[in-house]
């Protein structure tokens, strides 16, 4: 683990009435990183903060417990990621967090309780780069289809995007129409008694196809034409994002958006530092 010693660590004015925050953004996120990575509470976590500002030889105060868990609320977490150098192509899927309840173990011996909740993380990943590009959190009761527009509307609109995969909970009208509005290709199995649908929809024609696809070559062999098994990666990267932790520890959701936010910070950064780096070498004479 290193510092970056150009980081900015106090806060800077702001130009707004008021006084000026001590700790800048960077900071607060460093702080929560460290709790998330090390799966800590908080106040354990900041004590280790100081121990690694010591150890770095920086003279930078730590935040205290109350601090951090005030600028937790509205902390935009800065999500860092290595564009592709061709069109993106985009898997989808969705996965839950605990943060109310006993763990599943309790719930097989004993028998569920009454009060047991989830957050819903949705994520789009890169299927090049694995690292995760967009992300939505709601409770348990959102469905998967009705969030990726707002997956989609994370990526920025002149990144072109090749296609986007996801499971047959997104094979409906508005999901592929949103697809479609982006130019890319939808890989999404239809339904078993999937009828066609009119052409009155910019989706409609790119689901026909899939259906007559389906009925001349088979689900199995569509879904290897087609790529469509490359949406395991997506379910690797949450089998990733719960090695962090199968619940979160924030009571708000606020807070827990932010939490599930730096998990996905730390995430892409190691995805970034455990990439190799080829460099071609001359031809040898």
């Amino acid at each position: 683990m290193w510092l970056d010693e150009s980081m900015q660590w106090r806060g800077t004015s702001s130009g707004k009435r008021g006084r000026s925050p001590t700790f800048s953004d960077a900071a607060i996120q460093f702080c929560l990183s460290i709790k998330c990575l090390f799966g800590q509470p908080l106040r354990q976590a900041l004590g280790m903060v100081q121990s690694l500002l010591q150890l770095a030889k920086l003279d930078w105060p730590v935040p205290d417990f109350s601090t951090v868990c005030r600028r937790q609320k509205t902390l935009q977490v800065e999500l860092s990621y290595q564009p592709s150098k061709s069109p993106l192509q985009l898997l989808v899927d969705s996965t839950g967090i605990q943060f109310l309840g006993e763990g599943e173990w309790k719930r097989k011996k004993h028998g569920a309780e009454y009060r047991r909740e989830w957050r819903k993380v949705h994520l789009g990943i890169d299927a090049q780069t694995l690292e995760i590009r967009a992300i939505e959190v709601t409770s348990n009761a959102i469905g998967d289809a009705p969030m990726l527009p707002e997956l989609l509307a994370q990526i920025a609109p002149e990144e072109p995007i090749e296609s986007v995969c996801a499971d047959g909970a997104y094979d409906t009208r508005g999901r592929l129409d949103a697809i479609a509005e982006r130019q890319a290709m939808a890989v999404i199995p239809p339904r078993k008694n999937a009828s066609h649908w009119k052409k009155s929809s910019p989706g409609s024609a790119q689901r026909n196809e899939a259906i007559r696809a389906c009925k001349r070559l088979g689900r199995s062999i569509w879904k290897k034409w087609s790529g469509y098994h490359r949406r395991s990666l997506v379910e690797t990267k949450m089998h990733c994002f719960k090695r962090l932790g199968e619940r979160v520890t924030a009571r708000t959701f606020e807070r827990q958006v932010v939490e599930l936010h730096v998990r996905v910070a730390l995430l892409n950064r190691f995805s970034q530092i455990g990439r190799p780096q080829t460099v071609p070498l001359a031809a040898m004479a």
